[in-house]
């Protein structure tokens, strides 16, 4: 099946987990468990079949960097799992737009000199899939990348909450290309998203109500950081919040607004990379008697993504090799938060796993034998 040649946008602790992860199981065995992965070997692509192609970063300290080198720069600061040797991969100088806000530019220091050619990268390194890790509110900067990945015609995994894939002018947009997208905002394997979903299905499953819930989300990343500035922060919560109200809508239930908060709350320095989320559901079962729950979860915010993204590339490029364009409905629903169209995470599971079934190994090895 050959390689996926990947280009990373954004060399921030969700490329460093990425990296690392893609290195630390290139040898894994077909048929071992590994965590947050769907399949070792999923449509006949190996986790080790992924390579970088490119960073782009504006950052002084990692652009000009290898990028095995960048990932581990300040102020990056999520576990370091695994050594990465150096990869002949280069960072170049990327557009900055709105990708640098007010509290991130205290800490990071713009490159000198101009942005790179973006879209001459991508063709000269063949590069199949981008992956967009820019920072939250970065609206204006995805948007600039879009047009440059859509004009080297690459595939595309937006793993941030500005809403591409979800949005019909730039579905049609990668129709208008034949490229496929999967977005928006990366749903981690375990994390405050899928728990507070899977909670509320509980809930109505057993046939209780949700009347308030909240959730609330701290951490010490330049993503909580970059938060800081509400503005920014709007369009993290509308995704939060469509995919936890989103399944009680399904319901054909509703819930007002003020009764629901999600979203990330403050910025804790020494928490780092990880992320420390409180979540609460008030319910009443049988009679109408309240009940309360009341949970609380700490995660490394970037390795509990990463694992999501490699399967996200790998579904993207199963849809490059079968000439599928515009957003990959089931793949966005299981692998993020606000996809095209939402479905209950078990349904969003089971398309997935139709889609690489029918799109795999043994369909494109078909497709080849009919050219």
């Amino acid at each position: 099946m050959g390689k996926i040649r990947v280009a990373i946008i954004g060399v921030g602790n969700c490329a460093s987990a990425l990296v690392q992860g893609v290195h630390f199981y290139k040898n894994a065995k077909e048929d071992e468990f590994i965590p947050g992965v769907m399949h070792v070997n999923l449509g006949g692509y190996h986790i080790g079949d992924i390579e970088f192609t490119a960073g782009f970063d504006i950052d002084k300290n990692k652009v000009g960097k290898d990028l095995a080198e960048a990932i581990f720069t300040k102020p990056n600061c999520t576990t370091k799992f695994c050594d990465v040797p150096k990869l002949g991969v280069k960072v170049y100088r990327g557009m900055t737009h709105d990708g640098l806000g007010k509290y991130l530019s205290q800490i990071i220091e713009k490159a000198p000199g101009p942005t790179a050619d973006i879209v001459g990268i991508l063709r000269d390194t063949k590069t199949d899939v981008v992956v967009n890790f820019l920072p939250v509110g970065s609206e204006e900067a995805t948007k600039w990348y879009v047009e440059q990945v859509l004009e080297a015609g690459c595939a595309f995994v937006n793993c941030i909450p500005v809403f591409i894939a979800s949005e019909e002018y730039w579905r049609r947009r990668f129709e208008q290309k034949g490229l496929p997208i999967i977005g928006d905002d990366i749903k981690s394997q375990v994390g405050a998203t899928i728990l507070h979903r899977t909670l509320v299905n509980l809930y109505l499953d057993r046939g209780m109500p949700i009347i308030r819930t909240y959730q609330l989300n701290t951490g010490g990343n330049t993503d909580f950081l970059n938060m800081l500035e509400r503005e920014r922060l709007a369009s993290k919560k509308i995704s939060k919040t469509n995919a936890v109200v989103s399944q009680i809508k399904a319901r054909g239930l509703d819930i007002p607004p003020e009764n629901v908060y999600v979203g990330p709350s403050d910025y804790v320095a020494w928490q780092k990379d990880n992320k420390i989320c409180f979540i609460r559901i008030e319910s009443v079962h049988f009679g109408n008697v309240p009940t309360y729950l009341d949970v609380r979860l700490s995660v490394e915010d970037s390795p509990n993504s990463a694992g999501v993204v490699i399967d996200a590339i790998r579904c993207c490029k199963l849809a490059l090799d079968n000439g599928l364009k515009g957003a990959l409905i089931g793949p966005s629903a299981y692998f993020m938060k606000t996809p095209p169209k939402q479905f209950t995470d078990p349904e969003a599971k089971a398309l997935t796993e139709e889609f690489i079934a029918k799109y795999g190994k043994k369909k494109a090895e078909s497709n080849t034998k009919e050219k």
